[in-house]
């Protein structure tokens, strides 16, 4: 029995989508919030189970039976973060699963100056003192994130965000089909994997030339002082504490925290991975959100 966490989440949900490709419904279980929102996989034959990473008991019962537990990181930061994670680390140890998975990231260490990048190196810290087999997904930093910041840039014709530096953006697709792959082929990998990156690493201001390309309409990168960032951050209501922790992508970028590219993703998707051009013609093709929504 496969375990995936948060499988209505945006990763974990297509994890699960590509891991039906290769693994009998009936060997796959997930854990959710709200079992209600994961009627379609529980239609097709996936065991689905209640569980939260603040409640150990429930794990107890979600995990049951597990012989590999993959923890989807949760979509918090600092401190809790770490702990919901321990917590989740150790119901899958004690469920008695011979491997435990983690979304960690490509820039994961302790003294990174991205806070995200300090809690998963926390969490692959417990991993390696949890007394089980472990795989730790060393996932590029997520393309939807440098999509959100490049927002409306298209119909504007600028985008004005922070001194950057190359990052290896990397859709979550790609990541995805990854973490099945490597599920369905226990053992793949012990410990960190490589850097599961796309091929190439882009600024934003190479961004900003490629959705030039796409619409025909120049784009203009314009560099804002950190600190104007942070107060138009929490001039639109963002808590100051997660603008400075947004910021913090950008200075870990621009100290080349990003920057590595890797062959890894390319060989276990057994293509190139989705590039940014792919990714922006998406962008772009998708209808911005009522104003009344």
């Amino acid at each position: 029995m496969i375990i995936v966490t948060g499988a209505t989440g945006l990763l974990g949900r297509q994890i699960v989508e590509r891991l039906l490709a290769r693994v009998p419904a009936g060997r796959i279980g997930v854990t959710v919030r709200d079992p209600r929102k994961a009627g379609t996989l529980a239609a097709q034959g996936v065991r689905v189970r209640q569980g939260s990473f603040a409640d150990a008991g429930s794990l107890a019962h979600a995990f049951e039976g597990a012989t590999q537990v993959l923890i989807v990181s949760v979509d918090l930061m600092g401190e809790e973060a770490v702990r919901l994670h321990r917590t989740a680390i150790g119901a899958a140890v004690a469920a008695g699963a011979r491997r435990v998975l983690y979304t960690s990231h490509m820039g994961a260490a302790a003294a990174s100056r991205f806070q995200p990048c300090r809690d998963h190196a926390a969490t692959e810290d417990a991993l390696r003192a949890c007394g089980v087999p472990f795989t730790s997904l060393r996932n590029g930093f997520h393309a939807s994130s440098a999509l959100r910041f490049f927002g409306d840039a298209p119909r504007t014709g600028r985008v004005d965000l922070p001194s950057d530096g190359p990052v290896t953006w990397t859709a979550h697709e790609d990541l995805a089909e990854a973490a099945a792959v490597i599920l369905a082929d226990e053992g793949r990998f012990d410990g960190p994997t490589p850097p599961l990156t796309a091929a190439r690493a882009l600024t934003y201001a190479d961004i900003a030339g490629l959705a030039a390309e796409l619409t025909g309409r120049p784009i203009t990168r314009n560099t804002v002082p950190d600190e104007r960032f942070l107060h138009g951050m929490t001039g639109h209501g963002v808590p100051a504490e997660l603008a400075e922790q947004l910021l913090g992508a950008f200075t870990a970028a621009r100290a080349g925290e990003f920057a590595t590219t890797d062959p890894t993703l390319a060989t276990l998707l057994g293509h190139a991975p989705t590039d940014m051009s792919t990714l922006l013609r998406r962008h772009l093709s998708t209808p911005a959100p009522s104003a009344a929504r």
